[in-house]
């Protein structure tokens, strides 16, 4: 099965990305309402950070592991898949959420290794255990 190339790839993040603020913003309502304002200062700041990161862990990782795809991924025809072709666990979901974390924060080098590695994968699909496939397109209408 086919590689996706890079541009694929920022596509669908940028995709999911918008989705995700929107569900973190849902997610902070409860929690802004309560306090009467966002968290700026000391733990309750930390913790509120902990929980945007959690909620982001859990929309990706969810997906990951029910199916391999976030909305992002479907709509530009992405699925990942563990090394052996099967489904991503939850563990491999875990490390590629974090890996992608140190791929963003070199620089975004981890992302543009794609460019230089033979099968196209970044850190973070090295660092899990997955890789990302390209799925044909489906029988349109003529």
């Amino acid at each position: 099965m086919a590689t996706p190339g890079l541009l694929r790839r920022l596509a669908a993040i940028f995709y999911d990305w918008l989705l995700l603020i929107g569900v973190m913003i849902v997610a902070s309502l409860p929690i802004v309402w309560l306090m009467g304002g966002a968290p700026s200062t000391g733990v309750a700041h930390a913790t509120f950070r902990l929980y945007l990161l959690a909620i982001a862990f859990a929309f990706f990782a969810w997906f990951w592991t029910h199916g391999g795809q976030t909305l992002g991924m479907r709509v530009w025809r992405l699925r990942l898949v563990s090394a052996n072709g099967g489904p991503v666990s939850w563990g491999q979901a875990s490390r590629r959420f974090l890996a992608a974390f140190v791929s963003l924060a070199c620089l975004g080098l981890g992302f543009l290794w794609i460019l230089h590695d033979h099968e196209r994968r970044a850190w973070h699909d090295r660092l899990s255990g997955t890789h990302l496939q390209l799925l044909p397109k489906r029988g349109g209408h003529r």
